[in-house]
């Protein structure tokens, strides 16, 4: 068999069988609600989180409380600053 008849064959074949592909009966797909998909995607994606342990969870609270209380000192003395230059100043002044 020639490379020539080969060719012919697999043309012919790719025709008949997209023929084939053609005259299936188009089934009607359902489309997903597109809450409930959101849903799925979400468990899928929570799996894949790794969750802190309760030790390492306190921690991190300490960590934040005692960067809150730290904030709060240094604005407390900023503002015990200010107002003392200020009430200087004005005195100054008056």
């Amino acid at each position: 068999m020639s490379e020539q008849e080969k060719r012919d064959q697999a043309v012919q074949k790719e025709s008949v069988s997209s023929d084939k592909k053609a005259k299936a009966p188009k089934k009607k797909e359902k489309k997903p609600n597109r809450i409930l998909k959101w849903f799925k995607d979400l468990k899928g994606e929570l799996k894949k989180v790794t969750w802190p342990t309760a030790k390492d969870t306190l921690k991190n609270v300490g960590i934040v409380i005692a960067c809150v209380i730290f904030v709060g000192i240094f604005i407390w003395v900023f503002d015990f600053l200010a107002r003392a230059v200020i009430e200087a100043l004005l005195s100054l002044f008056h």
